[in-house]
């Protein structure tokens, strides 16, 4: 009864119930809020193209690869460990998907969660290399990593289709719900509507859960590793057990991305979807958007996602026609994919020099402005 007694009167001081909250302040709850409306009214409003940009394809590609980033920010940002092979774990994903989905028949939940476990074994398998080697050292196995997988989706021809390629054609449906034929409450939805309903959702899980993960003890013992491994080591952090498993969840992320990627977006495979410049792509958008931040990592992706389709889109206008030779007008000299490499390599230069934080950094900064002004300056 003693017992009962203290923890029905026990409560936290409030400073510390308020840290344990996921949406503290009024600003966090404001911006939830206007996430739940866009995530809604976004289909219902914007179903043709807006300046030359479909927004709904965007929009999916952006979550997609906003998964990915933020998978690899839990890796990279989070704990300190630099890869530039994600995109080989990018192609796990995509190629369970193709065989448990498409091959073998299982439903939707099933194959994601299948995905989700071979990234997670071999993440934990190549996550022991991440216990000798650190730095530049890391990355080259990790480019090596995406080179040794290049081969191996061009030979394995049974799963693959080889250097042709494959289609996949799996399950988009949970239950009575068909997300490329979503119909509720009596209403046809286009399968532009439904896929970008089910992306953002799955955005909004993986987000959430990884915020979560980095606020409990597992999440402050990665970023111990990141700041200073070895001092981590001498108050009682496992090297080996956070190493490892922050290559393994961001490998089990990063596959889940590569299987809606194949599913929902492609319909079509090819070991050419993840070549290096992959890897490169989803570094740019933890860079740009913010190393260390889960809402950084979902404005990158959309940054890197939605910035080179506004500009092919837009490619005979006359402030782009004179630099694109694929513009229409024929006076241009650089093609749009590597105009597209080029502003990505530019944004990181920038992003690192200007601001290491990237984007999140600015929106914080913005939020610190509005909330001391007057006094602000």
């Amino acid at each position: 009864m003693t017992s009962t007694l203290l923890r029905r009167n026990y409560r936290l001081p409030s400073e510390y119930g308020d840290e344990l909250k996921l949406f503290r302040t009024p600003w966090q709850r404001f911006g939830l809020l206007l996430g739940l409306v866009a995530f809604v009214f976004i289909p219902i409003q914007f179903q043709n193209d807006l300046f030359g940009v479909d927004v709904l394809g965007v929009s999916a590609y952006a979550a997609v690869y906003a998964i990915g980033a933020i998978g690899l920010n839990l890796l990279i940002g989070y704990t300190g460990q630099i890869s530039l092979g994600h995109a080989f774990f990018f192609a796990v994903g995509a190629y369970a998907a193709a065989y448990f989905g498409d091959d073998r028949g299982w439903p939707l939940l099933a194959y994601l969660a299948m995905a989700a476990v071979c990234g997670l074994v071999i993440g934990a398998v190549v996550g022991p290399f991440a216990l000798r080697l650190r730095g530049d050292y890391l990355v080259v196995v990790t480019i090596g990593l995406v080179l040794v997988g290049e081969h191996l989706w061009k030979n394995w021809r049974s799963l693959t289709g080889g250097p042709g390629g494959r289609s996949v054609s799996a399950s988009t449906s949970i239950g009575p719900l068909d997300f490329e034929d979503l119909s509720l409450f009596g209403h046809q939805f286009s399968k532009e509507q439904g896929v970008f309903w089910f992306l953002w959702a799955m955005v909004i899980v993986v987000a959430v859960l990884s915020k979560n993960l980095v606020r409990t003890r597992p999440g402050r013992a990665m970023q111990a590793v990141r700041d200073r491994d070895l001092s981590a080591e001498v108050i009682g952090v496992s090297l080996t057990k956070y190493k490892i498993g922050a290559f393994a969840v961001s490998s089990a992320i990063g596959a889940v991305s590569g299987a809606l990627f194949a599913v929902f977006l492609q319909g079509f495979v090819s070991f050419e979807d993840f070549r290096l410049l992959t890897s490169i792509n989803f570094v740019a958008m933890i860079i740009i958007g913010g190393l260390g931040s889960i809402s950084g990592s979902i404005m990158g992706a959309a940054v890197i996602t939605i910035l080179p389709r506004a500009i092919e889109s837009n490619s005979d206008n006359p402030a782009f026609s004179w630099l694109l030779e694929d513009s229409g007008s024929g006076s241009g000299f650089i093609s749009q994919a590597a105009f597209n490499q080029i502003l990505f390599g530019m944004l990181i230069i920038l992003f690192l020099v200007l601001e290491p934080r990237g984007l999140a950094a600015l929106w914080f900064r913005i939020k610190a402005y509005i909330a001391a002004w007057p006094f602000s300056y």
